[in-house]
């Protein structure tokens, strides 16, 4: 049986029409002589009557006075109604559906109530219904534990059930399915030249993720690389095949050979930032026995106002990046909105943080700058030439990240995006890089 997930974002099954077109892909599988999956996130966006941010705010704001077991409760229902009212419009085009939620298609989780883990699944209820001819349509983001209890599993826990079911039913593809035709080199309302990839790979997809991208859930993605799951974001709005993302270079290759030469794949950014510094006295002036031991001494109180420091902001929720740990300073950023708290954690362990609010950070992506000098030296020219002055980075194999001040953000993601050539097409083949 040649299984393939197709999952639908909340745009894509909010009115009569998206909800035709989606019909339209789930009967082409069929004509390729594949078995649909259907997974279907709630309808529409924040402010439309079954969005999940509209269902929580029907409680009190941050539902705090409401149990995270009853919030799950609630915000599954926004799935829940968008796989029955799916379901529906796949008949009415003539197809065998049927509605499932995440514990009937037999998705069991933890109790970790709002970000439960998939423990397994059992994926005899869905092959059941694919030896019958029905294409299961399964309400996402949602699993039941143990006990029968119902649980989320996160914002972006759509894109985890569609990955999850695709490597519990062996399938040939997941396809991911969203209101644009694929991932883009950067964000097209900062870039309006930003091109659709053909091919990325995990590890791309996954970093772009993290820093910004909206694009696929990172763990949907660590999901499937672990089993080796192509992955294919498409719009439902168009025939356009959208981008692969896989690690297997001989399937890359037969998508787009570019990856052999290419440096950088995308431009992200994440707004919204403040970055905090700590100075820490970290030794003690002189020569001798007596200026050596209280230099020890100070290395050894600033390694635990360091510890103090970090776990303090993990105890209070805070989650901190960019981190960049020096003798006597301590950088790293948090979002502005919790800038507040981490301030108020730090000062009351003795330390005086200085904070500069308003910043964002913007990153280069590419699988192709692992190990080639010259491409942190193409951001640093980049930015410069446009007057984006670098307040902080960090790195790694496969990306560069840049703090700078939000007012900048435009310009510095422009920059980059036209620096390494993401702007023109992409190589034809034979083409030289």
């Amino acid at each position: 049986m040649r299984v393939v997930i197709q999952k639908f974002g909340g745009t894509s099954v909010a009115t009569d029409e998206a909800r035709g077109r989606v019909a339209g892909h789930v009967a082409a599988a069929i004509a390729d002589g594949l078995r649909p999956v259907v997974v279907v996130s709630a309808m529409g966006r924040a402010g439309d009557p079954y969005a999940t941010d509209t269902l929580l705010g029907l409680v009190p704001p941050g539902g705090s006075d409401v149990p995270s077991r009853e919030a799950d409760l609630l915000t599954s229902c926004g799935e829940l109604i968008s796989a029955v009212v799916l379901a529906d419009a796949l008949r009415a085009h003539g197809l065998s559906a049927e509605a499932l939620s995440g514990g009937q298609a037999g998705i069991i989780t933890d109790e970790n109530y709002n970000h439960a883990r998939i423990l397994r699944i059992d994926s005899h209820p869905i092959l059941r219904r694919l030896e019958a001819g029905t294409v299961p349509v399964v309400a996402g983001f949602q699993g039941v534990s143990e006990g029968g209890e119902v649980t989320t599993l996160g914002r972006g826990g759509s894109d985890t059930t569609a990955v999850a079911l695709g490597a519990a039913l062996a399938a040939e593809v997941v396809e991911i399915y969203t209101d644009v035709d694929g991932v883009k080199t950067a964000d097209p309302r900062l870039v309006p030249d930003a091109r659709t990839l053909d091919v990325v790979t995990y590890e791309e997809i996954a970093q772009m993720a993290h820093q910004g991208a909206r694009v696929v859930h990172p763990q949907a993605i660590e999901i499937a690389r672990h089993n080796s799951i192509p992955v294919r974001v498409r719009s439902t709005f168009s025939p356009a095949p959208g981008t692969l993302v896989t690690f297997r270079q001989e399937m890359a290759r037969a998508w787009l050979h570019q990856l052999d030469g290419r440096v950088i794949t995308g431009v992200t950014y994440m707004a919204g930032l403040a970055q905090i510094a700590i100075r820490i006295a970290s030794g003690a002036n002189g020569a001798g026995a007596a200026a050596d031991a209280a230099a020890a001494d100070a290395v050894a109180a600033e390694a635990v106002a360091e510890r103090r420091a970090f776990r303090g902001l993990a105890d209070a929720g805070v989650s901190v990046d960019l981190i960049s740990v020096s003798p006597g300073l301590k950088m790293f950023c948090v979002e502005e909105a919790l800038a507040d708290r981490a301030v108020a954690v730090l000062r009351g362990l003795g330390l005086d943080p200085q904070v500069t609010r308003g910043c964002a950070k913007v990153s280069v992506v590419g699988f192709g700058m692992r190990g080639l000098p010259g491409v942190m030296a193409g951001v640093v020219e980049a930015l410069s030439d446009v007057g984006v002055r670098i307040l902080q980075t960090a790195d790694s194999h496969v990306t560069i990240s840049c703090l700078v001040r939000g007012e900048d953000l435009d310009r510095a993601v422009r920059a980059l995006h036209g620096r390494f050539g993401l702007d023109a097409p992409a190589p034809e083949q034979g083409q030289a890089h």
